[in-house]
C-alpha cells in the first residue's frame, strides 16, 4: 500500500460487497451469541432467586411499616375501608384485598373532592355524580348516601389535612377472581385523604391531539376506574414534550383531555365547552358554566354555551383551557405546535379562573362544607 503518496489499492465493487456481507454475518453471529449469553445469565440468576416467605403476620406488618418509618410527612394521612369497618391512620395498613373486583376486573367507580383551607369544596356535587356512576356500573352502595357523606367528612377531620384531595371508591367488593361479581358478599367503599399543596394555575401548557382512541360513550360518561386509555394518552403527550392531550370523537369534534374538560374563548368572546353527551360531566366545568355569566354581565364575555367544535374551529379559538378540580383552569397556549391565539395565557382565561378560585376559597355554603377538625 502506497501510504506516502496517499494512494490506496482499489478493490472491485463485487469484492467489497462480499467483504461487507461477510462482516455483517460475523457481526450478527457475535450479537446473537452475546444476547444468548445475557439471557442465559439472567435465567441462571432468576433460577437462583428465592422468594421470602413471611412466617407471621407480625413480621409482615413490620415490613410494611418499614417503608413509612422514615417518611416525615404522610402523603395519605387517613383512609376509610368498609372492609375494615373504620378509619385507618397508619399508611402501612392502607390496603385493599387483592380479590376485590376493582383490582382484577376494574369493576369500580370513583370520584374526588377538593379540601381547601379546611373546607370540602363541592362535596355533594361529586357525591351525586359518584352514585350515578355506581348505578351505571351496577354497583350498590353498602351505605345510604347520608352515611357515605358522614364518613367522608369524618375522614377529612381525622386526617387533619386542610389542603388536598379526598378520593373515594365504590367497588363490587372482594370475593373471588371470577368475572361476575355474583360471588362477592357485599360491595366495598374506600376513601383516602391525599395531602396536596395545589395552587391556582397561571402558566400556559402545550398539548397534542391524542392518537389513543377515546372511550366509547357508555364508559366515557361514567367515572370508572378503567383509566388505561387516559394513562396512555398522558404518556403519549409527555413523550412528545407536551403536558397532556386532547381527544377528538368519532365525528371529528373536540371531546376532552385525559382527566379534564376543555373550554374555549372564541374571537367573538364566547365561552364554549363541548357537549357532555359523549364525555364525563365535569363538576368544575359545570360550575364554570354557572359562574361565567358574571363576565357576560360585566360586558367582558358575549355569551356562555355548550356546542360541538371541530378541530379547526377549536385551534382557531382566541383562548383555550383545561378545566379541572385542582387547576381550576389551565391555559393551553400551544396545540400540536400551533399557537392558540397569540400563544399567551389569555386575559379571559385568567378572569374565569379567578371566578372559580374565589368560589373555592370563599364561595357560598352550598358549595363549601366546613370541616370540624376538633371533633
Amino acid at each position: 500500500m502506497d501510504t506516502k503518496s496517499g494512494n490506496f489499492p482499489f478493490f472491485p465493487v463485487k469484492v467489497t460487497v462480499h467483504v461487507l456481507r461477510f462482516c455483517l454475518v460475523i457481526y450478527c453471529l457475535c450479537l446473537k451469541f452475546c444476547v444468548s449469553c445475557l439471557f442465559s445469565v439472567e435465567a441462571e440468576n432468576g433460577s437462583e432467586f428465592k422468594a421470602h416467605m413471611f412466617s407471621s403476620s407480625s413480621e409482615l406488618l413490620q415490613k410494611l411499616q418499614e417503608k413509612w418509618s422514615s417518611v416525615k410527612k404522610k402523603p395519605y394521612p387517613a383512609m376509610y375501608s368498609s372492609i375494615f369497618g373504620g378509619i385507618i391512620l397508619d399508611p402501612a395498613m392502607m390496603v385493599i384485598p387483592i380479590d376485590d373486583h376493582m383490582v382484577h376486573r376494574g369493576h369500580g367507580v370513583f370520584d374526588t373532592a377538593i379540601i381547601l383551607n379546611g373546607y370540602l369544596y363541592e362535596l355533594d356535587v361529586h357525591l351525586d355524580r359518584f352514585l350515578r356512576s355506581a348505578v351505571s356500573a351496577r354497583i350498590s352502595s353498602p351505605f345510604p348516601r347520608s352515611t357515605l357523606r358522614s364518613i367522608l367528612v369524618q375522614l377529612t377531620a381525622a386526617s387533619q389535612c386542610k389542603k388536598g384531595t379526598l378520593r373515594f371508591w365504590l367497588t363490587a367488593g372482594p370475593g373471588d377472581f371470577l368475572l361476575s361479581p355474583a360471588g362477592c358478599p357485599t360491595s366495598a367503599f374506600y376513601a383516602v385523604v391525599i395531602d396536596d399543596d395545589f395552587s391556582q394555575c397561571k402558566e400556559g401548557v402545550k398539548v397534542i391531539t391524542s392518537s389513543i382512541p377515546m372511550k366509547p360513550r357508555l364508559f366515557a360518561t361514567v367515572k370508572n376506574v378503567n383509566y388505561l386509555p387516559n394513562v396512555l394518552a398522558k404518556m403519549e403527550a409527555e413523550d412528545k414534550g407536551a403536558s397532556a392531550s386532547i381527544w377528538i370523537d368519532e365525528d371529528g369534534y373536540v371531546a376532552e383531555g385525559p382527566n379534564v374538560n376543555v373550554a374555549f374563548i372564541t374571537h367573538d368572546k364566547e365561552l364554549v365547552l363541548p357537549f357532555f353527551d359523549k364525555i364525563l360531566s365535569g363538576c368544575t366545568a359545570k360550575r364554570l358554566l354557572e359562574l361565567a355569566p358574571k363576565l357576560v354581565e360585566q360586558g367582558r364575555l358575549k355569551s356562555v354555551k355548550t356546542a360541538n367544535l371541530t378541530v379547526d374551529e377549536a385551534k382557531g379559538a382566541a383562548e383555550m383551557m383545561y378545566v379541572g378540580s385542582t387547576l381550576p383552569l389551565l391555559a393551553i397556549t400551544v396545540w400540536d405546535e400551533q399557537p392558540i391565539g397569540d400563544g399567551n395565557v389569555g386575559e379571559l382565561t385568567m378572569a374565569l379562573s379567578d371566578l372559580l378560585w374565589e368560589d373555592m376559597v370563599a364561595g357560598p355554603e352550598t358549595q363549601r362544607h366546613c370541616v370540624s377538625y376538633d371533633q
